[in-house]
């Protein structure tokens, strides 16, 4: 039945006078937009509608008689044409090419009648027809194919011939579909009777002489009909469904042929969902069609001049079209056909031809599918959200009279438009589903837009409130599904399922959910843990971990401050329950983690620990942590160190106190203490724990050596020796602390007098000759006897005598030494050089030997003859004197240069004071021979002369002076080289040739 919409197939005349005077209209074929008639006088007659033009084609020329074209038949590509006429001396098959100007016989088919034409939509071309199967009225399928090119048949031959039962073959289908490297054809035919299949792998050949030894598939139906067709439904050139007009109905089924069926009688099958529709539907006292095309959707039967439009699906009568043909036509409507390419079906009598459209004829199928209960069909071809609407209220409404509550709760969510949420929401609140009104707003929320904000926060929210209902539900239920007050088991399954339903949801809803709201839920429904998983959701951290601490669950708590984006101020928080609790997992996590904490605000925590009582034996998990900041983590803080001290000093056994005193943590590094402990506190706490040996430690470490020896000497003297030897850059100071070592020696031993001095001599040898007897003879009593020392008293004389006799070797060679000192002072006023009278000035390049006032010379210096004051050094460089000074104070440090002026300056100033009392010298030679001008003097040489420029350190220290130096850089400006514009000037040139 018809939708509404208007109609779905409409007739129009197209072309009223077809044959062109050829005779009647016989028989008619269409293919992409070209219609092809065969007429009684043995034309055929091909109108192309894409060029609008036609062309007459006589396929009875030479012969005598009547001519008729029996059937036409043209491949969907409208270029290959195959025509059949029937002539009193038989039958001709005729192949026509779009581009021949007139057809060509086929003469390996004379003298068949051929009924029917299959052609190969996958692999037929404009230029070759591939392989064609032609069925016979005798029952016989053949095989050809045709070149354009050859202009006659490649090949014809036979394929198979109907045994059992003697009928012509009526119609034929052909498809093919690729399987790996091999092609499978599925072949289709129908005699007045039965519709054949025939389906392989290979060649046509081999698929139908496979059959030689297998049983043919077929359906075979009551009544005949002279007309007997066989369509295919094509869409994007593939074959979609069938339909047979057999003698008693239309038997039809969809086509797939992906997947092959085991058919009753072994041969596979590749028709699905077979139908059949009885002639007795159209009420017209049996009468059958005379033609029938196969749409889409629908059945067009041709019954007298009426085509009937028939739903395939819902099989009932849509539409009845009415041909508006010629009146004086007396066979009236022949036949109807169909154009695959196009969708456009056409009806013919004997002069007209009528073109048949389609109107959107899928419009109203959702309608039949739904009318009919297919409701997935019928969702695929909706076409709006509100046909969609109306296929899930009927779906959902059968489910809610049927008492499936969450069936229909499903179909009602994805309502949007019919029924509103409240009255949905109603239908389930009035009945109590409860459960199915959870269902219905779980599956709203999946089909909400992430636009929708604010109803997925609401619907969110009442979720979680039945799900918190469903759950207590449960804990009240009793085994007989009574409500009581005693809780059940909470480890049923139901219980389980619901809870972990629960919890997923919360996850899923987090970003969604209120914070505040829902967890006011949970706690006003006593869902702690639901809560406290929540919370953890939301990253309320806090709230987890005191809830697992309150449980004594440490290590639940310690895995939650584990995570990452867990604030590192929660550790903290935490740490003095969470070590109060658990200090072994508490303290193995904080290693865990290494240096993302500081160790010195987890100090508090550690005390609170500290202060509670432990067993000897038990591990001490602070000193663990400690001792791992302070040797893995190399922790510097000073009140890491004082706490890990504090608890060694605290211990019985003071090994770990002495290893930690003795370890230099400190040790290695720039700038810094050996030690990050504060020494003070430590002496402090080490005086009151009575840690003495400890104390002695931190004494010597402090340098106080003297304190550190006497607390050493009340615990043990071997511990004092030790301390007193510590002292190596003072040896004043180390012969103290062993005086103080030896008078507690002395004063302790109380027993005979002799074995005492022995003791006494015994501990002189240990201090390696740092004491004497002397020293420590004040030590003894005064009655003590001299013969007791005896041994040792002479053993020091001669000591003392071998250091006299030592001295006065010395004192000999010190003679000695000033003797050979005077006679070289006395040898260099005799000391000269040999100067080359080439020989220049190291400085300047002059010649040493310069006569004249070349330079000006302090009055100080000596010159010789008129040539000026120079300098000739070991090595060999020569230098005048000025040329030497003014060197020597460029390439000198500032200091260095100022000490040389001032000097020369003092010298200039005393030369001109003597030039003024005493008058000069003709010669120019200096008179002064004063102290202080010659002690001036000396300094000067030595401050320019200790050594020579070239030769020397100073030499070496102009490596590090930059090659141009700072006050020179007009100097380096003037030799940049500055181009100077000048005028482009154009050179003559001259060729010559």
């Amino acid at each position: 039945m018809d939708g509404g919409g208007g109609q779905l197939f409409s007739v129009d005349p197209l072309e009223r006078q077809a044959a062109r005077g050829h005779g009647a209209v016989t028989s008619m074929a269409a293919g992409s937009d070209v219609i092809v008639l065969g007429t009684s006088r043995g034309w055929l007659v091909r109108h192309d509608y894409t060029f609008e033009d036609a062309h007459d084609l006589d396929l009875g020329s030479g012969r005598s008689g009547d001519h008729s074209v029996h059937r036409v038949f043209l491949d969907p590509g409208g270029k290959h044409c195959v025509a059949t006429v029937v002539h009193p001396g038989g039958a001709e098959t005729y192949y026509h090419h779009a581009r021949w100007p007139r057809p060509k016989p086929l003469p390996r088919l004379r003298g068949l009648l051929v009924n029917a034409v299959a052609w190969n939509r996958q692999s037929i071309t404009e230029a070759s027809t591939k392989e064609v199967i032609l069925g016979t009225e005798s029952g016989q399928i053949f095989e050809m194919a045709v070149d354009e090119a050859d202009k006659r048949e490649k090949y014809v031959k036979p394929l198979f011939q109907l045994t059992e039962q003697r009928e012509g073959i009526k119609d034929l289908q052909m498809e093919t579909a690729v399987v790996g490297n091999s092609t499978r054809y599925y072949v289709m035919a129908v005699t007045p009777t039965r519709l054949y299949s025939f389906t392989g792998i290979g060649s046509l050949e081999t698929v139908f002489t496979s059959y030689s030894d297998r049983a043919i598939h077929f359906m075979e139906l009551p009544g005949e009909i002279p007309n007997s067709e066989l369509h295919f439904f094509i869409k994007q050139r593939r074959a979609k469904h069938f339909g047979w007009l057999s003698g008693s109905g239309i038997y039809h089924g969809e086509l797939n042929f992906g997947a092959q069926h085991s058919s009753t009688s072994g041969d596979e099958n590749f028709v699905e969902n077979k139908g059949f529709f009885d002639y007795s539907k159209l009420g017209d006292s049996g009468t059958k069609p005379r033609s029938f095309a196969l749409s889409e959707f629908h059945f067009l039967l041709l019954i007298g001049d009426k085509i009937k439009v028939v739903n395939r699906i819902s099989q009932q009568m849509v539409e009845e079209l009415v041909v508006d043909n010629t009146p004086e036509t007396s066979r009236g409507i022949i036949g109807l056909c169909s154009d695959a390419s196009t969708g456009l079906f056409y009806a013919y009598d004997e002069s007209s031809i009528f073109q048949i459209s389609t109107s959107d004829e899928g419009r109203d199928m959702w309608q039949v599918y739904l009318d009919m209960n297919h409701y997935a069909a019928a969702l695929s071809h909706c076409r709006n959200p509100f046909q969609r609407d109306r296929v899930y209220l009927v779906q959902a409404d059968a489910a809610f009279a049927a008492k499936e509550h969450f069936i229909a709760a499903s179909f009602y969510a994805k309502m949007n438009y019919i029924l509103s949420f409240e009255e949905i929401s109603l239908k389930f609140i009035s009945i109590g589903e409860q459960d199915a009104l959870r269902t219905f707003l779980l599956r709203r929320l999946d089909n909400l837009t992430k636009d929708d904000k604010m109803q997925i926060t609401m619907i969110s929210t009442w979720a979680t409130e039945l799900y918190l209902d469903k759950i207590n539900r449960l804990l009240l239920e009793d085994s007989t599904g009574s409500t009581t007050n005693s809780v059940a088991e909470p480890n049923s399954s139901e219980y389980r399922s619901i809870v972990n339903e629960f919890r997923a949801f919360l996850s899923d809803s987090k970003d969604v959910l209120d914070e505040a709201t829902t967890m006011r839920l949970l706690e006003s429904y006593g869902r702690v843990d639901e809560l406290v998983y929540f919370a953890g959701l939301k990253e309320q951290y806090e709230i987890v971990v005191h809830h697992y601490i309150q449980q004594g669950e440490a290590r639940k708590a310690l895995e939650v401050l584990q995570r990452r984006n867990v604030p590192v101020d929660l550790v903290y928080k935490f740490a003095p329950d969470l070590i109060m609790l658990d200090a072994y997992e508490t303290v193995e996590s904080w290693m865990m983690v290494r240096n993302k904490l500081n160790p010195g605000k987890l100090i508090p925590a550690m005390m609170r620990y500290v202060s509670e009582p432990h067993a000897k034996n038990e591990t001490h998990e602070v000193i663990k942590y400690l001792e791992f900041c302070v040797k893995d983590l190399e922790n510097k803080d000073p009140g890491v160190h004082n706490l890990l001290l504090s608890l060694y000093a605290k211990k019985e056994d003071e090994s770990q106190l002495l290893q930690f005193l003795d370890t230099k943590f400190g040790k290695g590094q720039t700038n810094g203490p050996e030690f990050f402990y504060d020494p003070k506190y430590a002496l402090r706490l080490c005086l009151q724990e009575k840690r003495m040996r400890a104390c002695v430690r931190i004494y010597s470490m402090m340098s106080m050596h003297e304190e550190a020896v006497a607390l050493a000497l009340k615990v043990d003297l071997e511990l004092a020796k030790a301390e007193a030897d510590k002292v190596e850059d003072d040896e004043e100071l180390r012969k103290k602390l062993w005086l103080k070592v030896a008078k507690h020696v002395i004063e302790q031993e109380k027993g005979v007098k002799r074995e005492n001095i022995k003791k006494a001599i015994e501990f002189l040898s240990e201090t390696n000759n740092l004491l004497k007897v002397e020293d420590i003879l004040p030590f003894f009593p005064d009655f003590v006897l001299i013969d007791d020392f005896k041994e040792e008293i002479c053993k020091s004389l001669k000591d003392y005598n071998s250091q006299i006799e030592l001295l006065k070797q010395e004192m000999d060679d010190a003679t000695r030494g000033a003797d050979n000192i005077r006679s070289d002072i006395g040898a260099l006023a005799q000391r000269y050089t040999v100067i080359d009278r080439e020989q220049d000035c190291g400085v300047c390049r002059r010649k040493i030997l310069t006569v004249g006032g070349l330079h000006q010379v302090g009055r100080s210096y000596t010159s010789v003859g008129h040539m000026a004051p120079f300098y000739v050094f070991p090595c060999g460089h020569a230098f005048h004197a000025n040329c030497l000074i003014g060197h020597v104070t460029r390439c000198s440090s500032q200091t260095h240069a100022e000490r040389i002026l001032d000097l020369q300056k003092r010298l200039s100033l005393m030369d001109r004071k003597a030039a003024k009392d005493n008058g000069a010298n003709v010669n120019g030679e200096s008179i002064m021979s004063t102290t202080p001008v010659d002690k001036l003097r000396s300094q000067l040489d030595d401050a320019v002369a200790s050594e020579c420029p070239f030769c020397g350190d100073l030499m070496i220290k102009e490596i590090s002076q930059p090659f141009i130096l700072p006050g020179e850089s007009d100097e380096k400006a003037s030799w940049d080289i500055k181009p100077q514009p000048t005028p482009q000037k154009i050179l003559p040139m001259t060729m010559s040739i």
